[in-house]
């Protein structure tokens, strides 16, 4: 019998038919003895082929998120959180899948469950000062919002207890280590994500330019310094990042100031990028309406050398002040932003991974090209708060403090001081001001 099965497979050996492939079917096989011919073998891609591929999906996904993030910005500035939220919702669960032990997470107790949680927390806190700072005059004054502002640090320190409290209780044994290490995890993540996701949303509430020209400047970087690097780059930079060059580092930092330089100088001829967020249904339509931030108003600058009358240079200069900001965003953008990128780099390298992620087509994880914008925007924040900003009452921080510093009694008497003044000006009758002191007589 074994002699005869030999001799089949001999004749089939020898009637001219191949031995079957491992890529081909079952079908594949039976179709092809059918014909008397073996079915054509399957063209794999080639290299050349992967890469136009890649090229091809990398491009079309690249105009995809530009036309999302001009639309979002023009649509309106809630758009644009909305998609700074999205971004770091991602990015936080890239970040806390790559620290994952998914054979022994699965006999961890709610250990996902808190991490996200905790997310939930932060940013419950974080956005709740936002909006409590930004908007005083509409969430004081309602009264079921007033409890909730005022005391809103309270409440989440409260909500993150509890989630504390929950932890320590599910620790098991055999697990302390992870369990420990996927707490640690998520509080990093929490504190490179979400605060400085933070500080971007607060840089579109003081005005889109915030927003817009920073991260700008880092893509606009990021561009020419690859241009430059593959141009003329031969010194490398940094070992984090094999690929990055003196030559381009330098070179980009040129091209980022004249870009800055130039687009600035569009952006801030409109209301609707330099004013501050007042009514979050506005659009690149209806605009907005302000007093210009004096940054954004004309100088007259006298320059520190006299030059000769024969040269007939100026004696001074008249530019807006922003020009002269623009260059240290610029320069931050370009030499201090890009450290941001080498700190993700050495992290995947601590993992072992390539990306972060494959959240968006042809570009890897999100967290991949959001690396230097986060530290980007908190420099945007604090530049601004401290060289730009300005500080005046506001009809908001006044009535936080006559409502959390003043009793019922003596908030009555600004409100008659208030409405007295506003009839010496002529702007209410007398009516009004005899009706209000009546009315807050019988209280």
């Amino acid at each position: 019998m074994a002699k005869a099965q030999k001799d089949v497979r001999f004749s089939h050996r020898g009637s001219g038919s191949r031995p079957r492939r491992p890529s081909q079917s079952v079908s594949e096989i039976s179709e092809a003895s059918e014909h008397g011919s073996p079915s054509p073998p399957v063209p794999e891609q080639s290299e050349s082929q992967k890469k136009l591929q890649s090229f091809k999906t990398r491009t079309i996904w690249t105009f995809v998120m530009i036309a999302i993030f001009f639309g979002s910005m023009f649509a309106g500035h809630i758009y644009v959180i909305i998609i700074v939220t999205a971004i770091q919702i991602i990015c936080f669960r890239e970040v806390i899948a790559i620290a994952d032990v998914p054979s022994k997470a699965m006999s961890v107790r709610f250990t996902k469950n808190l991490q996200w949680y905790f997310l939930g927390i932060s940013m419950y806190y974080l956005y709740g000062e936002s909006v409590i700072y930004y908007f005083k005059h509409i969430i004081l004054v309602d009264r079921i919002l007033l409890p909730f502002a005022t005391h809103h640090r309270f409440i989440s320190f409260i909500l993150y207890v509890i989630g504390f409290v929950f932890f320590v209780g599910s620790l098991q044994r055999r697990h302390y280590r992870l369990q420990f290490k996927q707490f640690a995890w998520t509080h990093m993540a929490l504190y490179f994500l979400v605060l400085q996701a933070h500080f971007i949303i607060n840089n579109i509430f003081e005005g889109m330019i915030w927003f817009f020209l920073p991260v700008s400047l880092v893509i606009t970087n990021d561009i020419f310094a690859y241009i430059v690097g593959i141009t003329i780059g031969r010194t490398q930079l940094i070992k984090l990042s094999p690929k990055k060059t003196v030559e381009g580092f330098v070179g980009a930092w040129i091209f980022t100031i004249i870009f800055g330089f130039l687009l600035t100088n569009i952006l801030m001829r409109y209301s609707y990028f330099t004013c501050p967020v007042t009514d979050l249904g506005a659009n690149i339509f209806t605009g907005l309406q302000c007093e210009p931030n004096p940054v954004f108003v004309k100088r007259t600058y006298g320059l520190p050398i006299d030059p000769p009358a024969w040269t007939k240079l100026p004696h001074a200069i008249t530019v807006e002040p922003i020009q002269f900001h623009i260059l240290n965003f610029a320069t931050f953008a370009s030499l201090i932003a890009p450290f941001g990128g080498f700190f993700a780099s050495g992290l995947k390298r601590t993992f072992k991974i390539k990306d972060f992620g494959d959240s968006i087509p042809g570009h890897g994880g999100m967290t991949d090209r959001m690396d230097c914008q986060f530290i980007m925007g908190l420099f945007a924040y604090m530049y601004y708060q401290s060289f730009i900003a300005i500080y005046k009452a506001s009809v908001g921080s006044v009535i936080e403090t006559a409502i959390t510093g003043l009793s019922l009694a003596e908030q009555m008497d600004v409100v008659k001081g208030l409405t007295k003044h506003l009839v010496n000006q002529g702007v209410v009758g007398q009516s009004i001001l005899d009706y209000m002191t009546e009315q807050l007589k019988r209280r």
